[in-house]
């Protein structure tokens, strides 16, 4: 009691300092401190309340992995080679690009959404719909909407998801290609992860089966050869124009991977880069902790910034609310989970127990990613913050807020800063990813002074380059394969053979159909002259938080189903605020007249302007508009049947029937 005791208070005193700050700089370790403290008491109590009470989770069941073990998707996994997996597929480009973004309405309403909203939104879902699936021998989201809503729901469902999955993918691969465009040092390091990942899989399961720590320590020190020989490479007269590219470029080789990494066996290459990704990924979030703790940087952006009210936000428009609770998506909450929660983790998770860690401890992780994207955003100076994350002709529009905020600063600077990482320019890097990657290499810089950081600081950048995009690209692989699940099991109903996750020929057409849709939108975005991130990720945002209100919805069906109705707060409760935030921001970005704001209103203002690119932007913005409509529409129907479903169960109109899987006892010894 006094342990928890003191961590609850220590939690209370960060937060306290964040709000009674008064237009002073707040000390960056106040924010880490709240979030790490909110996390501990997080897990230790509620997570723990959810597997007992609400799930009941028995080690004594087989599972999906064990039951149906087949050496390719269904596969027993060590639970640290799958807690890897699984962070590393929901950790893409949400909790980090998101929180940069958010950064220009000010460091504290995105914290807050962070940090409350895993605990009681986020971090639910991808517990429950784990949970759900793991009893359902591993279905997707779709399938379980499908049986235990209806099927009407569950063909919506699952088209929904299909789509909203095709635009994530596309915003998360864009989010890459222009992290690397034009970076020969980025593209090289990131193209050695995959033989470097090929090779730790072939050794963990044919040369030496079971030898984790081995293959770690060789894939470790191979990945960081790989980021040293990148600066080689970059200055090289032969390789270093090798490996510079341009944008339509790097998006003809993402396609190419997202289809090879979605056909290949799990054990060959997702699962061993995913492992390998994830502790890079973690060892850099908490390496990037303790310096924090040491060097102390203050907070230079605001705790709110004028652009949270007047809504004329440089980077992008809208208000605080709802566009800042659409623009953190993976790190409070995300749809995206619930499809790797349903999609390839439950067919590898040992022993139902493992879901609490992997389930909810996956996603605080993430959020306290989230939490260090939003540190390293807001200790830069909130001029090179603008100058990074805006293109030029916004950056003029929202010229007199800046200058009268003090958020300016002249060319020289950044071509200095830019020399300093370096880059040709770090102006108009739209996505997030390069203001990141700076604001990490400047406190990186900072503990390393002693021993050159200045010299250093290059290699910190794109060793921060790296990070973000074995993030994102982990996010691909997973995505893609998922993807191609859920499309085998729609056209299954054409043709049932094609339902066979195994036949080959479906998993080639499958897998080629899914990555020629968020082809298109990866290269529609590559060449908008908008720079893409501007149109794509709102509706990356607004889809990304509908399919999580559907996850809800089946989630709350199955406790209502399993007569655990008095826990359905725990799913209602994020569900209501989602509905709410989301259907919100959609009607917005449709309907608005504000040519910054909507869609349509965007669209209308272009037609019959003599700029050659307007026809393009023209179709993207009613295209977006339309998509953005579909997805609303589908999700109200579903909740709406939902809705019906709950009442009539509750209410003893229709019996509560589940399609639990039978119990079958496991043979795993306890505590094996």
């Amino acid at each position: 009691m006094l342990l928890w005791g003191g961590i609850s208070a220590l939690g209370a005193a960060g937060f306290g300092a964040l709000a009674l700050s008064r237009g002073e700089m707040v000390n960056a370790a106040w924010l880490l401190v709240a979030a790490v403290c909110t996390y501990a008491v997080a897990y230790r109590f509620y997570s723990r309340f959810l597997a007992a009470r609400v799930f009941g989770l028995d080690e004594r069941r087989a599972t999906p992995a064990e039951r149906f073990n087949n050496g390719r998707d269904f596969v027993p996994t060590n639970k640290w080679v799958l807690y890897g997996h699984h962070f590393a597929a929901i950790a893409g480009a949400g909790p980090l690009v998101g929180p940069v973004l958010a950064a220009q309405f000010g460091f504290l309403p995105g914290t807050i959404w962070l940090v409350i909203g895993v605990v009681l939104g986020g971090a639910v879902q991808d517990f429950t719909i784990l949970f759900c699936s793991l009893r359902r021998d591993g279905k997707s989201l779709g399938q379980m909407a499908k049986e235990e809503v209806n099927p009407a729901a569950g063909a919506m469902a699952m088209l929904a998801v299909l789509f909203i999955m095709i635009i994530l993918l596309a915003v998360l691969a864009l989010i890459v290609v222009n992290a690397l465009k034009a970076s020969p040092w980025g593209l090289f390091t990131i193209a050695c992860t995959i033989p470097i990942a090929l090779l730790m899989g072939w050794w963990m399961k044919v040369w030496r089966p079971g030898r984790v720590g081995e293959a770690s320590v060789a894939g470790a020190a191979l990945l960081l050869l790989a980021l040293v020989g990148g600066g080689w490479v970059a200055t090289h007269p032969t390789l270093g124009p090798a490996f510079t590219h341009t944008g339509v470029a790097l998006t003809a080789m993402m396609i190419g991977y997202g289809f090879v990494a979605s056909v290949l066996p799990v054990w060959m290459l997702l699962c061993p880069r995913d492992y390998l990704s994830t502790f890079l990924k973690i060892t850099t979030v908490l390496a990037l902790g303790v310096a924090i703790l040491v060097i102390l940087p203050p907070l230079r952006m605001p705790a709110l910034t004028p652009f949270a009210t007047l809504g004329e936000g440089p980077v992008f428009a809208g208000k605080l609310f709802p566009f800042a609770f659409i623009t953190i998506a993976c790190g409070a909450i995300s749809g995206f989970h619930a499809l790797v929660a349903s999609g390839t983790t439950p067919k590898m998770l040992a022993r139902e127990p493992d879901a609490r860690m992997i389930g909810y401890g996956g996603m605080l992780m993430e959020s306290f990613v989230g939490v260090m994207a939003m540190i390293a955003a807001c200790t830069l100076d909130p001029g090179v913050y603008f100058a990074m994350n805006t293109t030029p002709a916004a950056l003029v529009q929202a010229s007199d807020v800046l200058r009268h905020a003090g958020f300016v600063v002249p060319p020289e600077t950044m071509q200095a800063l830019a020399a300093q990482m370096g880059e040709q320019s770090l102006i108009a890097r739209t996505g997030g990813a390069p203001s990141l990657a700076v604001g990490m290499a400047q406190i990186f810089a900072g503990v390393t002074s002693g021993l050159g950081g200045k010299a250093l600081i290059a290699l910190w950048y794109h060793f921060a380059i790296m990070f973000e995009a074995l993030f994102i690209l982990t996010t691909i692989d997973t995505g893609t394969r998922v993807g191609r699940f859920m499309l085998q099991e729609i056209l299954g109903h054409v043709w049932p053979r094609f339902r066979e996750t195994s036949w080959y020929p479906s998993v080639l057409a499958s897998s080629a159909l899914v990555v020629a849709a968020w082809g298109y939108f990866l290269y529609q975005g590559v060449v908008d002259p908008l720079g893409g991130i501007n149109s794509l990720w709102p509706l990356f945002g607004i889809s990304n938080q509908l399919l999580a209100a559907v996850a809800l919805c089946v989630g709350t069906t199955i406790l209502i189903k399993l007569n655990r109705a008095r826990y359905a707060w725990v799913t209602l409760a994020p569900l209501a605020w989602l509905v709410t935030v989301t259907m919100t921001a959609g009607w917005l970005k449709v309907f608005s007249t504000d040519p910054r704001l909507g869609f349509l209103a965007h669209a209308a203002s272009l037609v019959g302007s003599a700029d050659p690119n307007a026809p393009r932007l023209v179709f993207n913005d009613r295209l977006d508009a339309g998509i953005a409509l579909l997805f609303m529409v589908i999700v109200t129907l579903l909740i709406v049947t939902s809705l019906w479903e709950w009442w009539a169960v509750l209410t003893r109109r229709k019996p509560a029937v589940t399609r639990e899987a039978p119990y079958v006892e496991s043979a795993y010894a306890a505590g094996d």
